[in-house]
């Protein structure tokens, strides 16, 4: 294997993220997360472990597709309450020099206009280290709960995000030329009006006039994070994401996702190379393989298959609280994020997952895969991951915080950097050159670089 292994944590503004019921495990301290201290210290764990970058989850709207209601998700604290992950960044940044920071932010439900400044400002205070997942929503309360009956159709949602996206740019991009701030004393002149060019949009759901209210930050634009994998997600990944995030329960549903990501990458002329792909995963180590079983052992004791339940019920759109744990989970194909169900069905046809199945999967990290074992171990089952389905690198969920982390950044990374597939140091500069090796602003022929002056 010549390439290193790219490493993001995979977290939420939340106490309980991906592990279902496991906040009552004595260890656990994710109840913390409304405080700076918590995510300073998860912060300082990540850069002493060299990861690559905190991937922060985000959700608007409550679980309620369980049961009719919300009370599942209230009664298990699925996502919620929830924080906004974009205030907690500088305080991390601030404890940081080198650790990257992909923030997720609906677009859906957020005003191209002042979302525009909200990114520049992060990409200023962490000195390039910002980037953007982009989404666009797939729960209906969400929807309801910003004024809408319900939420819009799924392809039309990536018709608007395509035009979204092109607002971005031009306010990122094509605004402020680079050397537009002259701070000239002399003079007296602090910008040069002829190298601020307004932006004059009027498209089929958007329309904006002005000027970008943010200097141009170190990237421009952020590092873009995309995690859609449906046949629109992955056309709208291979034009725009630099990252992708995929979550798959088996190799062969992965390598299957990561090869319709690399075609569609170079089906809009990029190299097939320049999309990272990161996979979800949960790691369970030890000292031995006992010890991590163990571990295990213990975690599915405070697990929650009501929340796993919940979960899936609100990723998928379909109530799974009336089915019986032997029932074989059937494809349904609504509105809601297509591949939730997708990994569980048609990706894989020779895998028929029960409703119980999938309940204890999810419960312990999620819908991505859990390896449990020594660090010895655990390497080896990375670097066929690795091999077998063309991925990059991992977003790793927790168990139980701050353990999981810990005994990764402690057991496992000494493990990985002593066989030469994980760095024992940060490349210098901005995010997207540590992640890329390249220049800190996106190039041709990326779509961006070609609204910039």
């Amino acid at each position: 294997m010549s390439k290193k292994i790219l490493f993001n944590a995979f977290d939420m503004n939340t106490p309980v993220h991906q592990s279902q019921g496991l906040w009552r495990h004595p260890s656990d301290r994710s109840s913390e997360y409304k405080t700076i201290a918590y995510w300073q210290d998860l912060a300082k764990t990540l850069e002493n472990g060299c990861f690559d970058g905190l991937f922060l989850a985000d959700v608007t709207g409550v679980y309620d597709v369980y049961g009719g209601n919300s009370d599942a998700a209230l009664r298990n604290a699925v996502q919620i309450p929830s924080h906004d992950p974009f205030v907690i960044v500088p305080a991390m940044a601030a404890v940081t020099q080198h650790l990257g920071f992909g923030v997720t932010g609906s677009l859906t439900y957020e005003p191209p206009y002042t979302f525009a400044r909200k990114m520049s400002t992060l990409d200023h205070l962490t000195n390039g280290r910002i980037g953007w997942n982009i989404v666009t929503g797939y729960l209906n309360s969400a929807a309801k709960a910003s004024g809408a009956k319900a939420q819009t159709g799924h392809d039309t949602r990536y018709e608007i995000a395509e035009e979204y996206m092109e607002l971005m740019y031009k306010l990122w991009e094509g605004c402020w030329e680079e050397d537009a701030v002259e701070r000239n004393v002399e003079t007296g002149v602090y910008i040069n009006p002829a190298k601020v060019h307004p932006v004059d949009h009027d498209g089929q759901y958007f329309q904006l006039k002005g000027i970008h209210l943010s200097e141009p930050s170190l990237q421009r634009t952020p590092v873009l994070y995309q995690a859609g994998a449906s046949p629109k997600g992955q056309a709208f990944a291979g034009r725009h994401a630099e990252c992708v995030f995929a979550s798959s329960p088996t190799k062969t549903v992965l390598a299957a996702t990561v090869k319709k990501l690399r075609a569609a990458t170079v089906a809009e002329g990029r190299p097939r190379d320049s999309v990272a792909v990161f996979g979800m995963m949960t790691l369970i180590v030890g000292r031995t393989d006992a010890e991590a079983e163990e571990k295990l052992a213990e975690y599915k004791r405070y697990a929650s298959y009501e929340g796993a339940l919940t979960l899936m019920s609100g990723w998928t759109g379909i109530d799974f609280s009336a089915c019986d744990p032997g029932d074989a989970v059937k494809h349904i194909r609504n509105d809601s994020m297509h591949t939730a169900i997708d990994r569980f069905t048609i990706s894989d046809p020779t895998r028929v997952w029960t409703v119980g199945e999938v309940a204890e999967h999810i419960a312990v990290g999620g819908s991505g895969p859990l390896i449990v074992g020594s660090a010895q171990r655990v390497a080896d089952e990375l670097q066929q991951w690795m091999e077998e389905t063309d991925i990059d690198g991992f977003n790793l969920a927790y168990a139980v915080a701050p353990d999981t982390i810990k005994d990764i950044v402690e057991l496992l990374v000494p493990v990985l950097q002593e066989r030469g597939i994980y760095k024992t140091e940060y490349t210098p500069g901005t995010l997207r050159e540590k992640l890329f090796n390249q220049n800190r602003l996106l190039q041709h022929p990326h779509p961006a670089a070609s609204y910039r002056i």
